[in-house]
């Protein structure tokens, strides 16, 4: 982990801004806003993209996915230039916190594989485009989300050792066992061998 260099009161702002950036529920506001439903009441019920695409639109998938990651990205840079690395950091856990885990949707939101891929690049770029290649890769030869989202955060903290980042290691650890319990479920019905394909609907 890196030095703790800013005050108590700084890194508690960082820590609500990230909380707050990251429980902003995109997949939600665009579905509604482009009439495509109540996101909760489609397939899994999930705020994600992969859920989003399950309403037929790959725009609103497409842009979910983008935000998703903006919002994760965007609040660790801004820690960074304004605070430092400390408050990147732990800015970086609360933005993934507050996608899966929104105080406005009663603490239910995604499994965070955008947001987690989004501040992945923010915080160590050679880690974050391993991390997207290897969803890419999983993705493009299972045709299963969750299985490119376990590759991704399993590949991060090995990525962070051999990349030079290895002061992230205790945040690469925490982000990546929380995307593995926020994807039990997926695991199990990947066990099963009946976790949906990219979209199928239902």
């Amino acid at each position: 982990m890196p030095p703790i260099e800013s005050s108590l009161t700084v890194l508690i702002l960082w820590a609500v801004l990230g909380y707050l950036a990251g429980s902003i529920p995109f997949g939600m506001i665009l579905t509604r806003f482009m009439g495509l439903g109540n996101l909760r009441e489609i397939g899994s019920g999930n705020i994600g993209a992969t859920n989003v695409l399950r309403t037929g639109s790959k725009a609103a998938a497409a842009l979910t996915l983008v935000l998703d990651g903006a919002k994760g990205a965007v609040i660790v840079l801004l820690a960074r230039a304004m605070a430092g690395e400390d408050a990147a950091q732990l800015a970086a856990l609360t933005a993934m916190l507050g996608h899966c885990f929104p105080i406005w949707l009663k603490f239910n939101g995604g499994k965070g594989v955008a947001t987690f891929l989004g501040i992945m690049l923010a915080l160590a770029w050679p880690v974050g485009i391993g991390c997207c290649l290897c969803w890419l890769v999983a993705v493009a030869v299972t045709r299963v989300s969750s299985m490119g989202a376990l590759a991704a955060a399993s590949l991060s903290t090995i990525l962070m050792v051999l990349t030079g980042y290895g002061y992230m290691l205790i945040l690469g650890i925490a982000l990546t066992v929380l995307l593995y319990v926020r994807h039990r479920a997926n695991i199990e019905r990947i066990k099963a061998g009946i976790e949906p394909k990219i979209g199928q609907k239902g």
